[in-house]
């Protein structure tokens, strides 16, 4: 079983979550789209389409740029 870890807002309005499922943490919207993912065993984050974005885990800022561009 995953372990699921829930981001909210200031107000405690709930905008998206990360899995941690084994070897990668995945993020995931309010809707439930994947953004992206990290790879632990390469040390990198990478979007939906696989494109590195960035060395190290930057999962929650994933979730926070979707929110910023497309509140609810």
């Amino acid at each position: 079983m995953a372990n699921k870890t829930v981001i909210k807002d200031f107000y405690g309005k709930i905008i998206g979550s990360l899995s941690d499922e084994g070897n990668k943490i995945v993020a995931k919207s309010f809707y439930g789209t994947i953004l992206g993912h990290y790879d632990k065993k390469l040390n990198v984050t990478k979007d939906f389409y696989g494109k590195v974005l960035s060395v190290g885990d930057i999962t929650s800022a994933l979730v926070w740029q979707e929110y910023n561009e497309h509140p609810f």
